[in-house]
């Protein structure tokens, strides 16, 4: 009987998972087939042509996106295109049928999840370390529910208060990852003026602060500073966030927010550019100690309780 494919042993783990992850069961499946098309020593344009899918479509496929998983139809065959092996195909079926399970963010309306911020969303549920730089505001895994509720004020103001909470909400029920059995690691880099800056109130800043020291005293979360006084930082002119998923041939991710939109960049050159520039800030910012000290200091002489 022949051994099993290391590729299945990888996988079949993940159709134990309690809860739904369909952002990175689709990643998995597009990554497999991607692999076991390059074993069966085919070029994407040729198999697409093969199964009379656009290059761009088997694309898509094998980069995971869009809102919903490929369809049965199409992974059948691609599969049967590769010569797949029986229980691999049953294993990868089995999973994208996990991948069509919705998880908790997508019960939300989708005029509060557009498509790249629903992809986020299923990419920190997903990953195994986050890496985060900040210039305006705390990130949003570490916001407290007032200062969620300034920032969306702030970044919508006709919007209608039920949207609002209903904004507030899902960015808090975010953070709940971080409380979780195997939560994440987390790494959080902050310039110095998102701690001076008023949301709000100085009473809402308070509670922010307070938070920020005690999820900074968690072992998987790290939170450093970088002083207003240290020139020349290395810090980007956006926030950038940057996704690992480990040991299990994904690629790093990086996040790149604007307004209204939001570019992730797969590409191995353009996602190590970033991880290097994140390593500078790291180095120039205050260590994680000096940091926690920032934090208790700024809140004791700028937020104290009257």
């Amino acid at each position: 009987m022949p051994s099993e494919s290391p590729r299945v042993s990888r996988l079949e783990p993940y159709l134990a998972r309690s809860e739904p992850a369909p952002t990175l069961l689709k990643m998995l499946v597009g990554v497999q087939l991607a692999g076991i098309r390059e074993d069966a020593g085919l070029a994407q344009e040729q198999a697409a042509r093969a199964v009379g899918f656009s290059p761009a479509k088997l694309s898509r496929i094998e980069a995971g996106k869009g809102r919903r998983p490929p369809t049965e139809r199409d992974v059948r065959a691609l599969l049967e295109l590769y010569g797949t092996d029986g229980h691999e195909a049953s294993v990868l079926l089995r999973l994208l049928g996990r991948a069509g399970e919705p998880g908790w963010w997508q019960r939300y309306d989708k005029r509060l999840l557009p498509e790249w911020f629903d992809r986020l969303v299923g990419l920190q549920e997903a990953a195994v370390a986050i890496r985060t730089f900040e210039i305006q505001y705390v990130p949003g895994l570490l916001q407290t529910p007032a200062y969620a509720r300034a920032v969306v004020e702030r970044g919508l103001p006709t919007a209608p208060s039920r949207e609002v909470e209903r904004r507030v909400e899902l960015r808090v029920r975010r953070s709940a990852l971080l409380r979780r059995t195997a939560p994440p690691q987390l790494w959080a880099i902050l310039d110095e003026s998102v701690l001076l800056r008023v949301l709000e109130s100085r009473e809402v800043m308070r509670e922010q602060l307070a938070h920020l020291v005690a999820m900074a005293a968690l072992p998987h979360v790290t939170v450093q500073i970088v002083p207003l006084d240290v020139t020349n930082a290395s810090s980007p002119a956006i926030p950038v966030t940057y996704l690992r998923f480990g040991g299990l041939d994904l690629p790093d991710i990086v996040y790149l927010e604007h307004i209204r939109s939001a570019t992730f960049l797969e590409d191995r050159d353009e996602t190590e550019e970033y991880r290097v520039t994140l390593d500078r800030l790291a180095d120039e910012a205050l260590d994680p100690r000096a940091s926690l000290a920032m934090l208790r200091e700024t809140l004791d002489q700028r937020y104290r309780t009257p």
